[in-house]
């Protein structure tokens, strides 16, 4: 398999996997959950509603998501995926914090982050 097949690859499987966590802040379950990670510090009367927050970052996954395969969106869309990836962390970080309140989805700290340089590093690699 070439370099180039490989990297179109990984464009299709991010893509599916961002379109699918996003459609995924859309549905009750997952978006009253993505809503209760939002940290203390954005919950202020200045800052947009926890749901308004959930609602804008899966419109994000989705774009994004579809964006990088689009050729003359790629880059764009996958720089604004790494931003995206980095702006979400505190809410991760908070989940992270809380496992009796959030189970599961509060992955420890340390592979939460790891798993996030991850992404990162193959979403740079899908735009190379």
């Amino acid at each position: 398999m070439s370099a180039e097949t490989l990297q179109v690859t990984l464009r299709f499987v991010l893509a599916a996997v961002f379109v699918g966590m996003g459609v995924a802040h859309f549905l009750p379950g997952p978006a009253r959950t993505m809503r209760a990670m939002i940290p203390p510090a954005l919950r202020r009367r200045s800052m947009p509603s926890p749901a308004v927050l959930v609602a804008a970052t899966g419109v994000c996954e989705i774009a994004g998501g579809i964006e990088l395969l689009v050729p003359g969106l790629r880059t764009a869309a996958g720089l604004a995926l790494v931003v995206f990836l980095v702006a979400v962390f505190p809410a991760n970080a908070h989940a992270a914090s809380r496992p009796e309140r959030f189970g599961r989805v509060a992955v420890p700290f340390w592979p939460r982050f790891a798993g996030q340089l991850v992404l990162i590093l193959l979403v740079a690699l899908a735009i190379a």
